[in-house]
C-alpha cells in the first residue's frame, strides 16, 4: 500500500566510521525521497570528507543504490571501504600463529588420532 501524500516517514541512517563506532540519523522524509537524498541530509552533512563512489549502500543489509525510493521503517546502511583483504588478513594471522598452533584440529589429546 503507498504512503499516504504529505505524511512523512521515519527513516534511519547508519554509518560506522571506524571499528566498534557508529553514527546513527533518524530521518523524517517525505513520500518518494531517495537514498542519495537522505545521505546528504546526513552522512555527507557530517563526514564531507566521503566519496560517493567508494561507499556501498544497502537497506536492512540488502545492496541499494542512490535513486531507489525509501519506505516508512527503512534502515539505510552506508559501508565504508575495507581497507584490508580479508583473505590477505587470515593468511597473515595464520603465519604469524603457525600451522601447529591453528586450525580446528591444533588441541588433540595425547594418544588421540589426527582428526578425532
Amino acid at each position: 500500500m503507498p504512503p499516504e501524500q504529505g505524511v512523512e516517514q521515519t527513516v534511519v541512517v547508519v554509518y560506522c566510521d571506524a571499528p566498534r563506532q557508529s553514527s546513527e540519523w533518524v530521518l523524517n522524509l517525505k513520500p518518494g525521497e531517495t537514498v542519495a537524498e537522505a545521505l546528504h541530509r546526513s552522512v555527507f552533512a557530517s563526514f564531507p570528507e566521503l566519496d560517493a563512489k567508494l561507499i556501498k549502500l544497502g537497506i536492512w543489509g540488502k545492496k541499494t543504490r542512490f535513486g531507489q525510493i525509501l519506505q516508512a521503517g527503512d534502515r539505510l546502511e552506508v559501508y565504508r571501504p575495507l581497507r584490508v583483504d580479508p583473505k590477505v588478513a587470515r593468511r597473515e594471522r595464520f603465519d604469524k600463529q603457525g600451522a601447529k598452533t591453528a586450525g580446528l584440529f591444533a588441541a588433540r589429546r595425547v594418544g588421540g588420532k589426527a582428526g578425532y
